[in-house]
């Protein structure tokens, strides 16, 4: 398969995926759990998953997340992050804090054809878009931040 991110493939693609890799369906289901709900950046934290089958998963496609490159919290307890995708270019997003909600401002291209004054997104040229995977990768890691700093998850998304 060698897809560029394994979590390109369909529900569908990754449990045949997985049949040919001669597990059982139910870890086809615990994969997409790992990929999709609990936001694994990487095989070996998907501990309920043999080592086996982790290593010959590496073997059959990769795991390309975004990485939390940079952060800044400001006075009014906004976290301006940089995240860096697989391919080395640079998206911003940013939890925004108010009494009723944390709201996570998302980035969902590489560069952008805006040029708002307040993001640093929208001052570089488009690139591409961003995958699904890489957009959702935002969300988990801002939605980390919103834990460790306001102890409670993300209730908002832009």
């Amino acid at each position: 398969m060698n897809t560029p991110d394994i979590r390109a493939l369909s529900r569908e693609e990754l449990d045949a995926l997985v049949n040919d890799l001669g597990e059982k369906p139910y870890r086809a289901r615990q994969l997409w759990d790992w990929l999709w709900r609990k936001g694994a950046h990487g095989w070996e934290e998907m501990t309920d998953l043999p080592k086996a089958f982790r290593e010959r998963l590496a073997g059959a496609g990769l795991l390309l997340p975004i990485t939390l490159a940079e952060e800044q919290r400001s006075e009014d307890g906004t976290v301006k992050c940089a995240f860096r995708t697989h391919d080395g270019h640079v998206v911003e997003g940013v939890l925004i804090p108010t009494p009723t909600r944390l709201t996570a401002c998302i980035s969902c291209q590489v560069g952008c054809s805006l040029t708002c004054s307040f993001c640093a997104t929208g001052k570089l040229k488009r690139v591409r878009n961003l995958t699904a995977a890489e957009i959702v990768d935002q969300v988990v890691l801002i939605d980390r931040l919103a834990r460790k700093y306001y102890q409670q998850g993300l209730t908002n998304i832009v």
